[in-house]
């Protein structure tokens, strides 16, 4: 038997507010970036620090939460899937995205905040993709990258 795991934990601060589109089905999808910042010191002992930019996409109930919550410059911390897409550019050339398929989100910032602070919500907010028990009840959708509306 073997064992695999595709999981991605991220804490840090969103670039802009979501994106929010359709699929031609009628399934909302919310597509946004975190940032998420790495020091460290380099060999004389200066600070160093380093930006990577997430890219995070969110389905549903869950793309709707994003849609009334979150905000440019908010804290979150969201857990879910690594993906990678490719298609052909209009050029001819393939290209590639790697996406975090969002399926647990956590708001960090106080209620009352500015979206600017730093510190962890001493009640935060929690927001989960709905799953089901019944397999029946599941129902995946086949999504080519042409329905994808970003």
């Amino acid at each position: 038997m073997s064992m695999s795991l595709n999981r991605a934990q991220i804490i840090g601060n969103l670039t802009k507010d979501p994106e929010v589109r359709q699929t031609p089905s009628g399934t909302l999808v919310a597509s946004f970036t975190i940032a998420t910042n790495h020091t460290w010191r380099d060999q004389t002992g200066n600070k160093q620090e380093k930006a990577e930019f997430h890219n995070m996409v969110a389905w549903g109930k869950l793309a709707e939460i994003c849609q009334s919550y979150l905000k440019k410059g908010k804290k979150v911390f969201a857990e879910g899937r690594i993906q990678t897409r490719d298609w052909e550019g209009d050029d001819g050339i393939k290209r590639y995205k790697t996406e975090i398929i969002v399926e647990n989100l956590i708001m960090l910032n106080s209620r009352e905040g500015d979206g600017a602070t730093s510190g962890y919500d001493s009640e935060p907010s929690y927001a989960q993709q709905p799953s089901s028990s019944k397999a029946d009840d599941v129902v995946e959708e086949e999504i080519s990258i042409d329905d994808l509306p970003f």
